[in-house]
């Protein structure tokens, strides 16, 4: 990996020495429009303090070349100082100034300052991304989050560009060609938190106003950001409206006021994650602008973001972890927060719940269940590990863990703390223990025992309901086993115990619902004694808790008839989790899933959980049915998709989801017929409108089977020769059924560092199709001997795609599990950030191989 790991030691004893009191950054970025230019200037100069004078220290750089180095009027030989990573200075005094002159490479992997050229009208745009420690491509930096400091931003661009940073800009100078723009400080800050956005960008903007408490007004700036070839598509007035309601909300719950002047938010190209909080510069994947229809569960999904993000202004921005070991301190709470307050903040998505039910659980669920598992609050030994814990564990167990906290202490008890946990270490860093002090203050509860068993341990528990009747069909008792799973812990739950039985038209309806604290391996419901045995136990409904649901012999065999049936869509959602978990852990047939969905699909009310149906359904298919049963799988799945597309209401949501399912599934000559004929207008679906994010979707389907030439690929290019078209262009001939396209994929990837992140992403989507795993086959062996090459010679975030996406994951057999064993077996020295993806993957393998044995059977 280019570039040298920072330990937690080092950082510990880098910040036991120093404290930061400014950053001047300078960055020339009008050379940024030439493809030939491949750096950019960059000028630090940082004050700070040591406690040891004489002392020696590091700043961290990636840079191409350092022109010079100055400390308190001293110059240092670059060549000498600068070693690739690191700048070195002894020789210390009691107060410092530092100035590091140096040219930074423009990127193209989403990793510090990246460049994007618009293939629609030729512009160039500029946007940076640093967390957890990317910063040091830009500037000369401390790059660790408890050296905090003001940070002052002055950039030169071109003059037709708009320049964005965390504050408003005090001054813009004319220079002919070019502009200067000048910032003002920032609050104290981490320096993963900084951020520039630059270039012909289109811009909205608003303001939003509020009288505080003590009778103070609070103005807010609002801006929204976007390519300009995208503005006919950009919904700002949405997302401005969002921006509003949640400022309302996070301004009554936290009684903080938003302490960093302006909110803008970029949508900005080729992004790597979701979004960044970056501190009054808020950064998100333009893919939440929509060019053509999507469902309203993504509108849900870019307001939770909205929502996630603007949290983490107060949780991880005002108030910031010390070390990434309590990453969970802002991402656990964000990932609450965006839930919480899509319901709070009186937005039209009142399904966020069950949307977190069904999607955010299902990946904590999954990575909690690696042998990489960690607690929430996990060991993050350096910026390698850190990289790896943006995972399910952190964000949505820990959202899980803190609703179940809530339910805990209750709802005033846990926000009066968080706003006593602002007032108390604003502008400050954090440990776990800083916050739980402030809660046992405000609810009283001692709730060491609750962290040590929820925040520093691993793994889920499974909750069985265990019930036994009297010849007159009554609960003599109800019991609700606890089992540790794959960790060690038997932890505290606060659930409800949902009684479902058949009303007069036939739904499966609540009768009644009790609430208690489960601890240890059996705790007695002692208030469903006398009543009628239900049809179902629903554990865990209201989804309360963060575990596996199982259920007795009859309530599942009521699901199988009746799943569909279920009343409620939050413990339809929790019902249709249960069902996949039971087959993702081989205890449900792939196939017996799969009769699930195929007959209670259709039924399903709620957008966002029948495309995770479509999604799991898919999978099941793929990699946990029997091989023998592949064929007749995919065929019923793709008749599905077609029977539903046909009865769904015209112009739905749901006749949207069941277009899209069709293309992932065809695989005979009706289905594939029917998409061609979409695609060339010669077939209809009344109220289907073929739009042209849909057309590229039936293109590679179309792609996938082998029914599309070169020719008609490259003329839907030419009719969207835009970003995304370019992008599905690229997934669409990787995606092609021949030796050569898997080639010319692999090739791309491997072969050459000139992609960007996107393409790269987009080669492999296509490439590891499983529907192609004959052909992928022969690219185990190669993988295997290349990964320590890759690891050391690509960035992270380049290195986690290759190495994740081109696993042979199709493969599903001992042969290639033995080949990821042997590997780790002669590589016990490699990278463990490296070993851990392997190890998720062969896992990943490893439970394929058991639900198709249940399969099987």
């Amino acid at each position: 990996m280019p570039g040298k790991n920072l330990s937690r030691d080092e950082a510990q004893q880098r910040a036991s020495i120093l404290a930061v009191d400014s950053y001047q950054v300078r960055l020339d970025v009008t050379s940024a429009p030439d493809p030939a230019a491949a750096t950019f200037r960059s000028t630090t100069t940082i004050a700070f303090r040591c406690d040891e004078p004489g002392a020696s220290t590091f700043l961290d750089l990636l840079a191409s070349a350092v022109r010079a180095v100055t400390l308190n009027g001293r110059a240092l030989d670059p060549a000498t100082a600068f070693d690739g990573a690191r700048v070195h200075v002894d020789g210390l005094a009691a107060e410092n100034l530092l100035v590091v002159d140096a040219d930074c490479a423009y990127s193209r992997t989403g990793e510090g300052l990246h460049r994007f050229t618009d293939p629609v009208d030729g512009e160039t745009y500029l946007y940076t991304h640093y967390e957890p420690a990317d910063a040091r491509r830009v500037f000369a930096t401390f790059e660790q989050p408890d050296l905090k400091a003001p940070f002052s931003f002055t950039v030169t661009a071109p003059a037709a560009w708009d320049v964005r940073s965390n504050a408003v800009h005090e001054q813009v100078t004319d220079d002919g060609a070019a502009r200067t723009w000048r910032f003002a400080p920032t609050q104290p800050i981490s320096t993963y938190l900084t951020a520039v956005v630059a270039g012909p960008y289109h811009v909205a903007t608003d303001h939003y106003s509020r009288t505080l408490a003590d009778g103070t007004a609070l103005e807010i700036p609002l801006a929204a950001l976007c390519r300009k070839s995208l503005a006919p598509y950009f919904d700002s007035d949405e997302i401005l409206g969002v921006t509003k309601l949640g400022l309302d909300f996070f301004h009554e719950e936290f009684d903080y006021p938003y302490p960093f002047g302006k909110y803008d938010q970029s949508f900005v190209p080729e992004y790597n994650i979701g979004a960044m909080e970056n501190p009054g510069c808020v950064t998100f994947r333009e893919e939440f602008i929509f060019r053509s229809k999507v469902t309203d569960a993504a509108y849900e999904g870019r307001a939770n973001v909205i929502l996630h993000e603007m949290a983490h202004m107060w949780f991880g921005d005002l108030v910031t972890m010390r070390w990434w070991d309590d990453l969970w301190l802002k991402e656990s709470f964000a990932d609450f927060m965006g839930s919480y307050a899509l319901i709070g903040a009186r937005t039209r998505y009142s399904s966020a719940w069950i949307t977190f039910a069904n999607q955010r659980k299902a990946w904590a669920y999954r990575q909690d269940q690696f042998p990489t598992t960690h607690p929430i609050t996990a060991d993050i030994r350096d910026l390698e590990d850190a990289k790896l814990n943006f995972d399910g564990i952190t964000y949505a167990k820990g959202a899980s863990v803190l609703k179940q906290l809530v339910a805990y202490v209750g709802s005033e008890a846990f926000f009066e703390g968080a706003r006593r946990y602002f007032k108390r270490h604003a502008f400050g860093n954090t440990e776990l223990a800083d916050l739980l002090d402030i809660l046992e203050e405000t609810s009283g509860r001692d709730l060491k025992s609750w962290a040590a068993a929820w925040l520093q341990t691993a793994g889920v528990n499974s909750l069985t309901p265990q019930v036994t009747v009297d010849a007159e069909g009554r609960i003599t008792e109800l019991a609700v086993l606890q089992d540790a799973g794959n960790g060690s812990t038997l932890r505290p739950h606060r659930i409800a115990v949902g009684l479902y039985d058949r009303d007069a038209e036939g739904a499966l309806v609540r009768t009644d619902r009790i609430e208690l604290d489960v601890t240890g391996a059996r705790t007695v419901v002692t208030e469903a004694a006398g009543r009628p045995r239900p049809a179902l136990v629903l554990l865990n409904d209201d989804d309360l808790t963060y575990c596996k649901i199982r259920f007795d012999a009859e309530s599942l065999e009521t699901l199988r008839t009746g799943l569909g049936d279920l009343d409620d869509d939050l413990a339809r959602a929790l019902a249709w989790s249960a069902v996949w978990n039971l087959t993702r852990d081989g205890l449900m047939p792939a196939r017996d899933y799969i009769a699930l969905v195929l007959r209670f699909a259709g039924r399903e009310a709620n957008i966002g959980v029948l495309q995770s149906l479509h999604l799991q359904a898919k999978g099941a298919v793929d990699l946990y049915a029997d091989p023998a049963w592949h064929g007749e799988g995919g065929r019923l799945l793709a008749d599905g998709a077609l029977r539903e597309l046909r009865a769904a209401a015209p112009g739905s949501d749901h006749q949207l989801a069941w277009a899209r399912f069709l293309a992932q599934t065809a695989n005979g000559s009706e289905h594939l017929g029917l998409v061609r004929g979409l695609l060339a207008g010669t077939a209809r679906i009344d109220g289907l409108d073929v739009d042209q994010e849909l057309r590229w979707a039936l293109w590679l389907a179309l792609a996938a089977a082998g029914q599309a030439s070169d020719e008609e690929l490259a003329g839907e290019l030419t009719a969207d020769n835009t970003a995304s078209g370019k992008r599905q262009y690229t997934q669409c001939l990787a995606a092609r059924p021949t030796p050569e396209a898997k080639a010319a994929a692999w090739s791309a990837v491997i072969d050459s560092e000139e992609l960007p992140n996107a393409l790269v992403e987009a080669n492999i989507a296509g490439f590891a199709l499983p529907a192609h795993r004959d052909l992928t086959a022969l690219y185990a062996a190669p993988y295997f001997k290349l990964l320590e090459r890759i690891w050391s010679e690509r960035t992270i975030e380049i290195a986690m795609r290759i190495v994740g996406g081109f696993f042979p994951h199709a493969q599903v057999g001992e042969e290639t599990l033995a080949e990821a064993d042997a590997w780790l077996a002669g590589h016990p020295e490699a990278a463990p950030a490296l070993r851990r993806l392997v190890l998720e993957r062969r896992d990943d393998l490893a439970r394929a191989l058991r639900a198709r044995a249940c399969d099987g059977v």
